[in-house]
């Protein structure tokens, strides 16, 4: 498949206090990306045309559908003009269990209580990630946030594309994702720490965005005890991370951050050795 890029150029008329004048700027793509299982569309994202096979596998793991990557027997793409179809086929203990899975939601014809199926699905408990927790120095914290600019090709040219990326103590951003979607860019980041065999355990996933309860969600299921985040939280957000044993931390500039959940693995020493 030819690949699409994930930036244009745009033509804008620049007002400054100077005055105007015409000039290109480069502008992030935002395409639909469906994933289907067994054919059939499960969902539908509008997401940057990139890193699709990090993507799919991701989105897989951190929405349940499946438990490790050995359970996708294959991911074809496939673009069709107007979007791009992600083509999942599951081995068939996995399949099993997503049919079974899309047949409780979807329910009888007329029944009252899909919603409520629907509504328990989206609250979903998170896995306790508290088992292994790892602790985090401030200087950690505050150096995963700019080591995360730092690897941001996308963000540096549009500055309009989300990143996650994952820090891990003494290596420093050893991964990073990015996507116009805050939980596509976290998406792609799980899979592709799946594809390289990273453990979810051993750092902390660091975030440009806010942190709603999916990201929550998302981080508990990649494994790893901390999510940083450059904005706020939601109180929901918040709730899950307590109940998840995560440690949140969120509106980090520079030297300052804000510790949500679990404050006593963050420590006040030094980062260790992080280029």
């Amino acid at each position: 498949m030819r690949l699409r890029p994930p930036l244009t150029q745009a033509t804008r008329l620049a007002r400054r206090a100077a005055g105007s004048t015409s000039a290109n700027r480069m502008v992030p793509e935002e395409t639909p990306v469906a994933f289907s299982f067994a054919g059939t569309t499960h969902a539908v994202m509008m997401a940057s045309p990139a890193d699709f096979e990090d993507f799919a596998l991701g989105f897989s793991l951190t929405e349940g559908i499946i438990d490790a990557p050995d359970e996708i027997e294959a991911i074809e793409v496939e673009d069709h003009g107007a979007g791009i179809d992600i083509q999942i086929r599951l081995k068939d203990q996995a399949n099993d269990r997503f049919q079974a899975r899309r047949r409780r939601l979807a329910g009888p014809v007329g029944c009252g209580l899909c919603g409520i199926e629907s509504i328990e699905e989206a609250m979903r408990s998170v896995d306790s990630v508290e088992r292994d927790a790892i602790t985090l120095s401030a200087s950690d914290i505050v150096q995963s946030v700019k080591l995360l600019s730092k690897v941001q090709p996308l963000h540096a040219e549009t500055g309009a594309v989300h990143a996650a990326g994952f820090y891990v103590p003494g290596k420093g951003v050893v991964l990073a994702r990015e996507d116009v979607g805050r939980h596509n860019a976290l998406d792609k980041l799980a899979g592709a720490l799946a594809r390289r065999g990273v453990d979810g355990s051993t750092g902390a996933v660091v975030v440009t965005s806010r942190v709603s309860v999916e990201m929550v969600q998302k981080t508990a299921a990649i494994g790893a005890s901390f999510i940083i985040a450059v904005s706020a939280p939601t109180a929901l957000a918040i709730r899950t991370a307590e109940e998840a044993g995560m440690t949140l931390v969120a509106l980090v500039r520079g030297e300052d951050f804000d510790v949500f959940t679990h404050p006593e693995r963050v420590t006040d020493g030094a980062a260790r050795n992080v280029a």
